[in-house]
This record gives structure tokens, C-alpha cells and sequence, in this order.
């Protein structure tokens, strides 16, 4: 069975206001000295009213939720304790008027003072898949063969669409707000290993950003794990649905490794179509139509159909097939974590909206 693992980012914001409270290094230690989370899988993030969560290596999806609702309480009870609320929700609904200060960390305060407002303005939360793969030249075949699916997995998650108090009208605002930085969005197609490490190393001599790390590609190679990392994801507001999600994930790897020892040629798909279609899956979530590999448009239904006819097998395989298929039917007949911020936004306002990704982080 090969291997997942989950990190998760959620925002500290308080309870009444929904703003966001830099309580970041309060919260951490209650949670890294409760009975339920281990320092290492409680970390911090770029600004101070963030935080993060990983999961260990997983190798049943049972394991991933279980660890994310052990997580979520943990993270839960320690931001009880320090007056203030975590909120899974890709991006602040309100922003409040002050900054909110960087985690003082050597390598967050050189992206401030490099970025400036772009730093002010990561109050954004995404969750991060990592898939276990054999060596780094069948990762970067991993990354060749998934880059086309990266809209679709990004309209399946899409859970940030209101910022500032308003609808923004995107379905995913985080990955608008995200794709600012100079290495963002879908990678590119590599010719091998060494292309991806030549490519990267390039980026990194050039100075415009600090390390391979800042590469923040969508899909890529972990510089800390033997794993393909997918990063196109909003944190999810439900933990079965961040189960789903990681279960789709690890079958597309699955299936590309399969395809890869079989000697079937990628699906060929342009870099300009691809972050086209990356756009239009922010904008739109599963609501309309997603742009396919060949650059024409399909609706949402017919994409998650022919995404599940891909990976089918791979479910099989790993006994995921009920779990995942049960869990899209019900994104498809519920909608987006962006659809219910939406509904709630309209049938209560700001107080409902805040009450909603503050609640359901925790429910089971």
C-alpha cells in the first residue's frame, strides 16, 4: 500500500469577530503539551494567526481522518484555552485593520521583507497531500501525468470565497491570492529528474526566490519526504471530506505510477491551457463548466466522472472505492465547502459564516 500523509492550515480568529488573532505561538504550545498532539505535528505557518497541522505516515484512509479529527480537537480545545477559535477555511473572511505580524522565524521575516503586502496579505489556508513514491524519477513522472487534473482536484476543494467581508466571487480566492508569488500554479512538464533539479536550481540562482522550497508549484517533489506533494487544495471545512480528497489524490499517483511502468505516454496537455483551466476552477468551482485537457469546456459532472473512470482501479486496489465514491456523491449533490460558506454568508450573514468554519473544523 503506498503511503499518504495530510498538513492542514488553519486560521486562529476570534471567536465573536472572526478576525483573525496572532496567537499562533499560545495555541501551539497548549496543543504541542496536550494529550492528543505531539509537538512535531503542530507547526507554525507565515503569519501569526495561522497554524499547522501533519499528519504521521498514513497507509489506510481510516488512519488520515482519524489523525485529522484527533488534530482538529487537539488544536481545537488548545485555541479554547487561549480565547480564541481555529477556523478551516482557505482564506480570512475578514482581515481586521492591523497587519498580522509574521511568525519570527529567520526564513518568514526575509519573505517579508522581500514580499511586503503580499506576506500582509497570506492570510490563506491550503492542505497538502503527500503520496509516497518509489524514487525522485518516478515522482517527477508522477507530477508529468497529474498536472492535468490539478483544476478539476482544485474545483473538487474549493473553500475560500469571501474575503474582506464580501463575496469575492471566486470559488477559490486562495488560489488567486496564492498564485501572486513568482513560482506558483501548475507545474510545468519536466523532461526527467535532473530537468526538474536543473530547473529549480536555475530558479534558485536567480535570486528571485530564496531556496528550492519556494517553488510553489501545485504538484511537486517534497524536499523533506521520499513523496509527490499536492498543494492546488483549499483546507477543507469537514475532516471526511480532506479524507476524500487525500483518497483521490494517492489513487492518481497510484495510476500514474501504473501508467508509467506500463510505457503509456502522458496526456499531452499545453502550459497555457492548464493555467487557463487553473483560473476558470478557481472562479467557478464545480458550479458550471471545468476546462478540459484538450482546452474545451465540460461541465463539472462530466469532469468528476471521467476523473473517477481514471482512477477507479486504483480504489479498488487500495479498498477505497466506497468510502471515496460515497463522499463525491455527496460533494456533487451538496457542493463545494464554497457553496455552504456562500449559503451561509446569505441566510445569516458574517455572524453564520463565521459560526460555520469555526463549528464544522471539529464536527465528526
Amino acid at each position: 500500500m503506498i503511503t499518504v500523509g495530510v498538513e492542514e492550515e488553519y486560521l486562529l480568529v476570534d471567536p465573536a469577530t472572526g478576525v483573525p488573532k496572532p496567537l499562533v505561538e499560545d495555541v501551539s504550545r497548549t496543543a504541542g503539551l496536550g494529550a492528543f498532539a505531539q509537538r512535531d505535528e503542530v507547526q507554525d505557518e507565515l503569519l501569526q494567526a495561522q497554524i499547522e497541522v501533519a499528519t504521521p505516515v498514513c497507509r489506510s484512509l481510516a488512519e488520515v481522518g482519524g489523525h485529522l479529527l484527533r488534530l482538529r480537537h487537539a488544536l481545537a480545545s488548545a485555541a479554547e484555552a487561549n480565547g480564541c477559535r481555529i477556523a478551516a477555511t482557505g482564506a480570512a473572511p475578514l482581515r481586521g485593520v492591523l497587519p498580522v505580524p509574521v511568525t519570527p522565524s529567520p526564513r518568514f521575516l526575509r519573505m517579508e521583507a522581500e514580499a511586503g503586502k503580499l506576506v500582509d496579505e497570506q492570510l490563506i489556508c491550503g492542505m497538502h497531500v503527500h503520496v509516497g513514491v518509489p524514487d525522485p524519477e518516478t515522482g517527477v513522472a508522477v507530477l508529468n501525468r497529474i498536472r492535468p487534473w490539478l483544476p478539476t482536484l482544485l474545483a473538487m476543494s474549493a473553500n475560500s470565497p469571501v474575503w474582506d467581508g464580501r463575496d469575492t466571487g471566486f470559488a477559490s480566492w486562495r488560489t488567486i491570492v496564492f498564485g501572486r508569488w513568482p513560482v506558483s500554479g501548475p507545474p510545468p512538464h519536466f523532461d526527467g529528474y535532473a530537468d526538474y533539479e536543473r530547473r529549480l536550481a536555475a530558479l534558485a540562482a536567480s535570486g528571485v526566490i530564496a531556496d528550492k522550497a519556494q517553488a510553489y508549484w501545485q504538484a511537486r517533489l517534497s524536499d523533506r519526504y521520499p513523496t509527490v506533494e499536492v498543494r492546488c487544495l483549499d483546507v477543507q471545512l469537514r475532516a471526511d471530506d480532506a479524507v476524500m480528497l487525500a483518497g483521490v489524490v494517492r489513487a492518481l499517483v497510484v495510476t500514474a505510477i501504473a501508467e508509467e511502468k506500463a510505457g503509456m505516454a502522458p496526456t499531452p496537455c499545453a502550459p497555457e491551457i492548464l493555467h487557463a483551466a487553473n483560473w476558470h476552477a478557481a472562479r467557478h468551482g464545480l458550479n458550471g463548466t471545468l476546462v478540459g485537457r484538450d482546452g474545451l469546456p465540460l461541465s463539472s459532472g462530466d469532469a468528476l466522472c471521467s476523473l473517477f473512470r481514471h482512477i477507479t482501479p486504483a480504489l479498488e486496489e487500495s479498498g477505497d472505492l466506497r468510502e471515496v465514491d460515497a463522499l463525491v456523491h455527496r460533494l456533487l449533490r451538496e457542493g463545494t465547502p464554497a457553496d455552504r460558506q456562500r449559503r451561509a454568508l446569505a441566510d445569516g450573514g458574517l455572524s453564520e459564516l463565521i459560526g460555520l468554519i469555526t463549528s464544522t473544523t471539529v464536527s465528526d
